[in-house]
């Protein structure tokens, strides 16, 4: 029974990639090169795009420049393959936020949807039962995504710095210089969450000692090691709430949520104006309107999805406190204890950090040499005195074309050539480079602003190529001069 179920499910991705393949035939993709080689004064190759990050931003941002016929693009990840993302490394929940009917990166193609790879395996009603995509299941779509785009991901390859070179191109580090650089015009840091800043530490933890009594959410964690034990998880957002279900079902003995708040956050404020409006529109608001908006979205914070909330408090070992904000943690005998504003103390054996990540370019080890030049939100915009934030002010001040800005203009031009399309760019462009919804709208704007400047630097060569231009359309047997015809029969009189 176990086989013809595989053979089914085999035979239904066969199915569906060669319509995918006839799909994308008929979109003329793959599209023909149209951009000079260029190579150093060395001669070494110089690659027109390369891609850190092959999570869905990486593959999507690359698919989107393949088919707008920029085909010299290198794509990294430091991951072994199948390893990118956060989906079966540090993200711990059991399904997706995003609604399972979201186009995601498909870049409007059918073919290339979840859906249609879930359906093609499973069926309609095994679709139409589908609450929201498993987690695990959502990498298996994105390594099959990689596989049908024929995607040439360089694995086990991490940028370690970025050089500005004297003849304008940029120099990637790689590898801590163990491997050869790589030169390139244009570098898209496709790097997720985390990617322009670091895990968020309250400072109370910092003198406890790590991964013996405390981690991040984003740490590797050895849940089966917590079994028995007390366990007190900081926030109550989503990662905090998911890795506090993960410490249950391992066994731990007790789960604490602490929360600074007085309640449990219970509406998804930026669902009031989820639509095409939004992401289109965003980028185009004044800069108070693009901080209000964020600003208000995260003093409400984003509650825990439902169903991930369910899976803490169906356990009778899972408890929520709140208006616990922490003021002092401490080793003692082994044990954690913490002592809350409030004047309430708990004891614990470990600390789960569910604190989120902090955005500072300054924080990034392979942008040292340039996140000084970086102009930051801070630097470009001052808040009224109610919308103070000191977290927002360290986001990237971006073009449209998800570029950096120079803080000191006229110092480091050449940051127009490093994009950021991550999570980072949302203060400025909105979630499209981050989130599911609308990363395919994203990978639009990037490929149609890196392909409109390559041909712009480019200028005279394509003007000498239109001009050497010789293949003849006609070939002059399929018209008649008439004038040319009356004057030879008036000669011939």
């Amino acid at each position: 029974m176990a086989n013809l179920q595989t053979d089914v499910k085999n035979q239904g991705l066969q199915q569906l990639e060669a319509r995918l393949q006839d799909d994308l035939a008929c979109l003329n993709y793959p599209a023909p090169n149209w951009v000079p080689s260029r190579t150093t004064n060395s001669g070494q190759n110089v690659s027109d795009v390369t891609i850190v990050g092959s999570g869905m931003c990486g593959l999507v941002a690359w698919f989107a420049l393949r088919q707008s016929g920029v085909t010299n693009i290198r794509i990294l990840d430091r991951a072994a393959s199948g390893q990118e993302g956060p989906w079966v490394t540090y993200a711990r929940m059991e399904t997706l936020r995003s609604p399972k009917t979201l186009i995601g990166p498909a870049f409007g193609i059918a073919s290339l949807t979840f859906r249609a790879w879930f359906t093609a395996q499973f069926g309609r009603e095994a679709w139409d039962e589908l609450y929201r995509i498993p987690r695990r299941q959502w990498m298996d779509y994105l390594r099959w995504y990689r596989k049908v785009l024929d995607i040439a991901v360089e694995n086990g390859t991490e940028l370690t710095s970025v050089l500005q070179r004297p003849d304008g191109y940029l120099e990637l580090e790689i590898n801590g210089g163990c491997r050869a650089p790589i030169i390139t015009r244009k570098l898209v840091l496709a790097t997720g969450r985390e990617g322009m800043g670091d895990a968020s530490l309250p400072s109370f933890i910092k003198s406890i000692t790590r991964h013996l009594h405390w981690a991040h959410s984003s740490d590797p964690v050895d849940f089966s090691a917590l079994r028995g034990k007390r366990v007190v998880v900081i926030g109550i957002g989503a990662s905090a709430v998911d890795n506090a279900a993960e410490a249950l079902e391992a066994g731990a003995g007790e789960v604490r949520l602490l929360a600074r708040r007085a309640e449990m956050p219970q509406i998804n404020k930026l669902m009031g104006v989820g639509s095409y409006g939004m992401t289109a529109g965003y980028a185009e608001m004044p800069a108070e309107w693009r901080w209000r908006f964020s600003h208000y979205a995260a003093c409400q914070q984003t509650p825990a999805p439902h169903n991930s909330t369910l899976r803490v408090s169906r356990h009778k070992n899972a408890f929520f406190h709140f208006n616990c904000d922490i003021a002092s943690v401490v080793e003692r005998d082994g044990e954690i204890v913490l002592e809350t504003r409030s004047g309430r103390s708990f004891t614990t054996d470990f600390v789960l950090l569910g604190t989120g990540f902090t955005v500072d370019p300054k924080l990034r080890p392979e942008l040292r040499f340039v996140a000084s030049h970086i102009a930051c939100w801070e630097d470009r915009f001052t808040p009224r005195e109610t919308e103070q934030n000191r977290e927002q002010g360290r986001y990237p001040w971006l073009n449209d074309d998800f570029s950096f800005v120079e803080r000191d203009m006229g110092k480091a031009p050449w940051l127009a050539d490093i994009h950021c399309f991550n999570y980072a760019s949302a203060m400025s462009l909105g979630k499209v480079s981050g989130d599911i919804p609308a990363i395919s709208e994203g990978a639009k704007w990037l490929a149609r602003s890196i392909s409109a400047q390559l041909f712009n630097r480019d200028i005279q060569q394509h003007w000498d190529a239109l001009q050497a231009y010789s293949l003849p359309e006609l070939d002059g047997s399929e018209w008649t001069d008439a004038d040319a015809c009356l004057e030879m029969k008036e000669n011939t009189v």
